[in-house]
């Protein structure tokens, strides 16, 4: 039995596609953590148990997890809360429910800097790593997911990029980093899930097939997408005023400051490559198939008419 939680996120939803065709083939049934059962595609809820709640309630998890023998681990984004009640606030009750239900093996979403001289004031990534170590300490068999930043952000600037050929972030212009596309986390996920081979508690980064640079990403678009396309470096102070316009928790808004100024500090920085369970997607490719067709879209306003 394999317990996915957050499975109609941009991770979930592709790592449980993934698993509903493979399972089968290795003898694993499927339950699914949700808030909303209507969330999940009409061609899924025949083919997994559901169990309906939030996978940071106690009395939830302890159902999610009786009889489970993995489980997928994602914390929702939640703004509202201090970062240590968003990661291991929320995770507190399923590390006691793995325990409890002798779970043998977790999988779980999480980030790069461990061992860094930046990962102790990190921010949101301080908070992911202190859920880890909470995981591990459950006694499970554990396997962080370390991941870069998301290729998929950029999809919240599509109308920038698509208006003003703007893209925006606080990293220095010059600084290549490694970036993820959701997809692939998803595979690497469910390779984990599917061969439960290993033991002990550990990391496995999950990163592009190369290092890019906010003016690298900029020269790629402007390739792939057939029109110039700029960076536009902002600075944290105006990150931070215009979090906190938008109403979002200090403490939250200081955890993603904080986040910022570790990755243009090489927070993400000197990972080495090894071969991962699926080929890694490029950016350009990335930029083709997914975030071409956002910024082609219609506006907004003019989806909204019809």
């Amino acid at each position: 039995m394999i317990v996915i939680t957050a499975p109609t996120g941009n991770i979930g939803r592709r790592l449980l596609s993934l698993l509903v065709e493979a399972a089968p083939a290795h003898g694993e049934e499927l339950r699914v953590v949700v808030r909303d059962p209507a969330r999940l595609p009409g061609a899924v809820r025949g083919r997994v148990e559901v169990i309906t709640g939030s996978h940071g309630d106690a009395a939830t998890v302890e159902r999610a997890f009786a009889g489970a023998d993995a489980v997928f681990w994602l914390v929702p984004p939640d703004a509202s809360v201090t970062p240590e009640e968003a990661y291991s606030g929320f995770t507190r009750p399923a590390a006691r429910a793995f325990a409890t239900h002798g779970v043998g093996h977790v999988v779980g979403v999480s980030a790069l800097g461990r061992g860094t001289p930046q990962a102790a004031e990190a921010g949101l990534v301080t908070a992911s790593l202190a859920m880890d170590d909470l995981i591990a300490d459950s006694g499970v068999a554990y396997r962080a997911l370390a991941n870069p930043s998301f290729f998929e952000n950029l999809l919240e600037e599509a109308g920038s990029i698509r208006e003003d050929g703007v893209f925006t972030d606080t990293a220095a212009a010059d600084r290549p980093a490694p970036m993820v596309a959701v997809a692939d986390i998803a595979a690497t996920a469910a390779a984990l899930l599917l061969d439960r081979s290993w033991t002990g508690v550990g990391d496995v980064p999950v990163l592009g097939p190369q290092d890019l640079s906010p003016e690298d990403m900029a020269r790629i678009m402007t390739e792939e997408l057939g029109r110039p396309v700029r960076y536009w470096r902002e600075s944290l102070d105006d990150l931070r005023s215009a979090m906190l316009g938008h109403g979002l928790d200090a403490a939250f808004v200081d955890g993603m400051v904080a986040m910022k100024r570790a990755k243009d500090r090489g927070l993400d920085a000197g990972v080495d490559r090894t071969p991962q369970a699926v080929p890694a997607t490029g950016f350009a490719q990335w930029c083709a198939q997914t975030l071409k067709p956002a910024v082609l879209a219609a506006a907004p306003e003019a989806a909204d008419a019809r």
